[in-house]
């Protein structure tokens, strides 16, 4: 028997990798002879470096950059196979690097981002896989430009000041400085939102409040965004800011499409796409998937429903395994799942639950009873 184990993380508590090992020590316990094949995934958020690199026997490095608040900080990005850069973009601008009390989209920057990306061209990447969810930021992806050697001059020909509020002294658009190797990278960004740069779904009306921003400064961003898109799109006609994931990260994904000639995709395919997932789905005889919560959200462009399909390809049965998964998770069976098992065993805490010790056994032993069933009935 041969079984692919593809699995996203359980956020808080198991990595992609850890879920996929813990199902395999299970079902082993089973078929003691079963091939067992534990492919890491993401979505293009959390959990995307590892899961390419964990996968793909690629390698991380640490950078000191310029964190979301203009501090230095140490951010991780992974290389892999092919001279690909994956970086995501909340270890260098993400919400979480924020405390509470300091979120204020005026002064976040996205300029670290730019620094992760400058690193790994000059370390021979020509390829980038951009996860571009959890940002703290709304500069447009300003600060990312300006790190790369873009100019946001304003009326003295000076750079424009981080975050939101440069922008609204920016007058002129300039990319004689930008490092050259940029035009020998391609841009791959998972961005699963389809919002534009500006306007009432724009990112400063939709991200702006969790991000810190009260109705004036939403606003005067959604005006400055605009302006800056004005010039953009002057300079360049394939910059269009109603773009559907123009405005993911706080306008990231406007950068990446009018300057860096990025191509926004659905992050699990995308991901899929990269692993190679369906090389190893194709024989198996059974798929296994999961994510920490199942529910309605799931079948939206989330990891298993992304397995689910390929396995569907091959007519391959596939069940998942999740931390929990609520009432509304029985949508999932309409889209390829065909079983699914929440592993929690006992009534617990949310922090034992999360316990990584704990999770381990429990996704264990949940794999290993479903497969004692399927034996029985697959003779």
């Amino acid at each position: 028997m041969k079984v692919v184990c593809a699995v996203d993380s359980l956020k808080g508590s198991l990595t992609s990798l850890q879920a996929g090992h813990a199902i395999r020590d299970g079902i082993l316990r089973v078929y003691q002879d079963a091939q067992v094949v534990v492919h890491p995934i993401a979505d293009g958020g959390e959990g995307t470096v590892d899961a390419l690199v964990d996968g793909l026997g690629g390698v991380r490095r640490a950078v000191t950059v310029t964190g979301p608040l203009g501090e230095k900080i140490t951010a991780e990005y992974g290389i892999i196979p092919g001279n690909t850069a994956v970086i995501e973009i909340s270890a260098a601008a993400g919400i979480t690097l924020v405390p509470s009390e300091k979120r204020n989209p005026m002064h976040t920057t996205t300029y670290g981002v730019g620094e992760l990306i400058l690193d790994a061209a000059k370390a021979g990447c020509r390829n980038f896989i951009i996860g571009i969810g959890g940002s703290a930021t709304n500069d447009g992806g300003v600060g990312m430009l300006q790190a790369l050697g873009f100019g946001f001059l304003d009326e003295n020909g000076a750079q424009i000041a981080f975050g939101a509020q440069g922008l609204e002294n920016l007058c002129e658009i300039a990319d004689v400085g930008a490092h050259p190797k940029l035009s020998e990278c391609t841009f791959h960004v998972a961005c699963d939102v389809i919002n534009p740069l500006c306007g009432k779904q724009g990112c400063s009306a939709i991200y702006g409040p969790q991000k810190g921003a009260d109705d004036k400064m939403i606003f005067q961003m959604d005006g400055w965004l605009s302006h800056y898109a004005t010039l953009a799109e002057a300079r360049n006609p394939h910059a269009d800011r109603n773009t559907p994931g123009a405005g993911a990260a706080g306008g990231l994904g406007f950068a990446f499409l009018s300057f860096l000639r990025g191509k926004l995709q659905n992050g699990i395919e995308l991901i899929l796409t990269e692993t190679d997932l369906e090389s190893d789905i194709r024989d198996a005889d059974v798929v296994v998937t999961g994510e920490g919560r199942l529910d309605a959200q799931t079948v939206m462009g989330k990891a298993p429903i992304g397995v689910a399909k390929i396995a569907q390809k091959y007519d391959i049965p596939t069940i998942a395994f999740s931390g929990a998964a609520i009432e509304e998770a029985r949508v999932c069976n309409d889209h390829g799942i065909d079983a699914y098992f929440p592993i929690l065993r006992t009534v617990c805490t949310l922090d034992e639950a999360l316990n990584a010790k704990n999770a381990y056994r429990n996704m264990a032993d949940t794999a290993e009873q479903a497969f004692r069933l399927m034996r029985r009935v697959i003779r």
